[in-house]
């Protein structure tokens, strides 16, 4: 992230009626980022987005677009562009004509308009098409076509709402890597909502996480995924093992199962109940003792998905923990353990992280 912002919120909050949909906040995103908001559906995130856009109105707070306060600026004088789930293409028009459309209704000249329009069909990979209707492209071209009329008229920030939602499964991986591509080649801040976490986690140079009003969390990608701050982040994020430990003076055990590796996240007395989070793939599961901190556990069930071997282990009487294991790293002797069958899985102190909350 560069030192200059984008986009900066102050005490941002938005309310209808009793129900408070954004509670205060502060966010600052910066120039040439690509910044995503990632929550559940009903967690804000569309709605500050929408604030940003100006669609909403802030219930109070400021919003700064390159350092200028716009709260009473109207969405088109903001410099900003959106782009939909829907696309929202122009039918009757070609595809240049789609990309034109915001030049020529700023009257610029039309050598720069087809200077333009062809330097961002080039970089959508979409030049050979350009004489199309929307109607004769597939999903990922139209998604590709919606995105060059976004950014071609060079906006500060790009806004967008959940684009890939209606891409199937394969395509959405191939555009999420196109448009990380794109946005680095064009230069412009993109603000991104999602529900997603893979989308978020393959895209973004910086991931807000909110939930019911909250941002919980902003950092790098790697940095939500292996240090989350909370039990919601830790459960939201990626597939993880959250289950509940109580602090000792040495550190943490689970009741009926005796002392766990752990790292405490912030100054956490002794006796205190907390959410013990750790990934499935730093578990160890082995059909024999072979680390002197290995719990005992029994299989629950194993699932292969192709690429890995995913384990259920119960310990105790109340906690449940998956391991996984790549399909090429795989020890003979787990494959296709029955249910019931005796192993031990153990796991480093700084993969397992103690939460208060």
């Amino acid at each position: 992230m560069t030192s200059a912002s984008a986009v900066r919120l102050t005490g941002i909050t938005k309310s209808f009626g009793d129900a408070v949909a954004v509670q205060p906040l502060d966010l600052e995103i910066g120039t040439n980022e690509f910044f995503s908001i990632l929550g559940p559906s009903g967690c804000g995130k569309t709605t500050l987005m929408r604030m940003i856009a100006g669609f909403e109105t802030p219930t109070a707070g400021e919003i700064e677009l390159d350092g200028l306060p716009v709260q009473d600026v109207p969405t088109r004088k903001r410099d900003l562009n959106m782009l939909f789930q829907s696309y929202a293409l122009f039918p009757h028009l070609t595809v240049f004509d789609n990309v034109a459309f915001e030049l020529r209704s700023r009257r610029l000249p039309k050598a720069e308009i087809t200077s333009r329009v062809t330097e961002t069909l080039a970089l959508v990979r979409l030049g050979h098409l350009a004489g199309r209707k929307p109607a004769q492209l597939s999903g990922g071209q139209r998604q590709r076509v919606a995105l060059a009329r976004a950014v071609v008229g060079r906006p500060a920030v790009v806004l967008l709402d959940e684009p890939l939602g209606a891409l199937d499964q394969q395509l959405r991986k191939e555009m999420q890597i196109e448009l990380k591509r794109m946005q680095r080649e064009v230069g412009i801040t993109f603000i991104y909502v999602t529900h997603d976490q893979e989308e978020a986690l393959t895209m973004s140079d910086r991931i807000a996480v909110m939930s019911d009003g909250h941002v919980l969390q902003v950092g790098s990608p790697s940095d939500i995924y292996e240090q989350p701050l909370s039990r919601f982040v830790a459960g939201f994020i990626g597939s993880c093992n959250v289950f509940d430990a109580r602090t000792t003076m040495s550190g943490a055990e689970i009741t009926g199962v005796g002392p766990i590796p752990v790292t405490l996240i912030g100054d956490i007395p002794a006796g205190t109940e907390i959410a013990v989070a750790v990934r499935p793939e730093r578990i160890r599961i082995t059909t024999a003792p072979h680390l002197p901190d290995a719990l005992a556990g029994n299989v629950s069930e194993t699932v292969y998905t192709g690429d890995e071997w995913r384990f259920g282990v119960q310990l105790g009487e109340n906690t449940r923990v998956v391991a996984s294991v790549p399909t090429v790293d795989l020890d003979p002797e787990l494959v296709n353990l029955a249910p019931g069958t005796p192993v031990w899985v153990s796991w480093r102190a700084e993969h397992a992280r103690g939460l208060a909350s």
